[in-house]
């Protein structure tokens, strides 16, 4: 019993791992040319803040009707962006990878929208920008392309026009004090406190657990994504995708923080952000590595010879076709078998001898109606008992056409003689022998038919 349960446990564990899709929290995407000195990434960092007053209070009078939205975008030129570029290069200089941000474009967005129940405050930052100095080294068959920079984060405050777009709490000491003045000094200051820009999973997740694809036959129609022209056609393009919640790739779920703060009434302040996704495309065929802790990927302007592989781990097509052919060696043998198991089937005959049987018709002709109908029996009944249907009643009854017993079994009293004309008579209908054209019963048959009578006299 105990075994039971706990596979019982083990399965639905596997059922809520393999099947739930988390909602995007920092989302990062890149697409890098070996051969340029340069290449784009896009990262978005999403995160909502609930405050709900279930009691009432203050914050309940203030928020139920607010709604506002703040939004702006910055580009390199802006000091808030130069600090923001300077602190993302500093944490991936500390994460051990030598790629630098060249340039960089910010977009945020926070809205406020107010309900009878709770508040919810969404932040949204995309960062926009290029890469550059990942290429570590390269000779005439490879070159390797440093990959330990994606965990894109910061924990200090970035000040874009004189709004906080890191942290939570700063936008709301602009835009709504009360909120702020109630959250300070207590445990909700803690969450709301936790940075918006931080990728670190995305770092922290072993390229080798990403799913990897690549196209051997030439990216003509995605030339224009990496800024490239038609003369790229043929080349190699690797993929890596995170974001999967599976055993293999680790179960993602959404990083809530929560804390209870009593003021004029009790208040909730939770923050939720969900688990995230990467995608990271490399022209050329990749194989990952890993040089001084950091991960790198060696690059090659095509894949290696009979190297075909189309799912995560490398699987290599071969061992598709060998389990193929098995499963075709296996069908052979399967009608091998059942062949020879037909040819030592028994050919005898089974059953009752034909040559036993006789054939007598069971129908003549009742008015203008002729019918052939013929049944086949035994020529002895010696055997009777062990060929007979089980289905056959041995009592009759008035309602149904008792049996017409051969002469030979007919008995010789009168109580147990098996006469269908009486029988017929005595219910008032059409005397079975008459329909027949000749009798069939015994002396004792005590039918008034003519032909009954004729056939009694005659007997005796």
């Amino acid at each position: 019993m105990s075994k039971a349960i706990f596979l019982t446990v083990l399965l639905a564990g596997l059922i809520m791992v393999g099947t739930s899709t988390p909602v995007l929290g920092a989302q990062f995407d890149s697409r890098i040319n070996p051969n340029n000195d340069d290449s784009p990434f896009k990262v978005s960092y999403l995160k909502t803040v609930f405050i709900e007053y279930p009691n009432g209070g203050a914050l309940f009078d203030v928020l139920r009707s607010s709604d506002w939205k703040v939004s702006g975008t910055a580009d390199a030129t802006n000091p808030g962006v130069q600090e923001l570029m300077m602190k993302l290069n500093q944490g991936i200089r500390d994460d051990g990878s030598q790629a630098t941000i060249s340039d960089l474009n910010v977009l945020y967005e926070f809205q406020l929208t107010g309900r009878s129940i709770q508040t919810s405050i969404d932040y949204r930052v995309i960062l926009e920008g290029t890469i550059t100095n990942y290429v570590i080294t390269e000779d005439s068959q490879k070159k390797l392309v440093d990959l330990g920079w994606r965990g894109l984060s910061t924990t200090s405050s970035i000040m874009i026009d004189g709004i906080d777009i890191n942290i939570p709490l700063g936008i709301l000491q602009t835009q709504e004090p009360i909120i702020y003045n109630t959250f300070v000094g207590t445990e909700a200051e803690d969450v709301l406190n936790r940075e918006l820009i931080n990728a670190d999973f995305i770092l922290e997740q072993p390229m080798t657990n990403w799913h990897f694809l690549f196209d051997p036959t030439g990216i003509n129609a995605d030339a224009s994504t990496f800024g490239l022209d038609d003369s790229i056609a043929g080349f190699v393009v690797s993929s890596w995708t995170m974001g999967e919640s599976s055993i293999r790739e680790g179960r993602q779920v959404e990083r809530v923080y929560e804390a209870e703060v009593m003021a004029d009434e009790l208040y909730t302040v939770r923050s939720v952000q969900s688990s995230d996704q990467a995608n990271l495309h490399i022209i050329g065929f990749g194989a990952i590595d890993v040089l001084d802790s950091v991960e790198i990927v060696g690059v090659t302007p095509t894949p290696p010879e009979d190297y075909m592989t189309t799912s995560t781990g490398g699987f290599p097509i071969m061992i598709i076709y060998g389990m193929a052919g098995m499963a075709a060696i296996g069908g052979i043998g399967f009608f091998i078998v059942s062949s020879r198991s037909m040819k030592n089937t028994s050919t005898e005959q089974q059953g009752i001898d034909p040559g036993h049987l006789v054939g007598y018709q069971t129908s003549a002709s009742s008015g203008g109606y002729q019918t052939n109908r013929g049944e086949a029996q035994l020529k002895s009944d010696d055997n009777y008992a062990q060929t007979r249907s089980v289905y056959e009643s041995t009592e009759t009854t008035p309602e149904t056409t008792p049996e017409i017993v051969p002469e030979q079994t007919m008995p010789s009293s009168d109580e147990e003689a098996a006469c269908g004309c009486a029988a017929s008579a005595e219910i008032g209908t059409e005397c079975d022998c008459e329909m027949h054209g000749s009798c069939l019963c015994d002396a004792t048959c005590h039918c008034n038919a003519d032909i009954c009578k004729d056939q009694v006299r005659e007997m005796s």
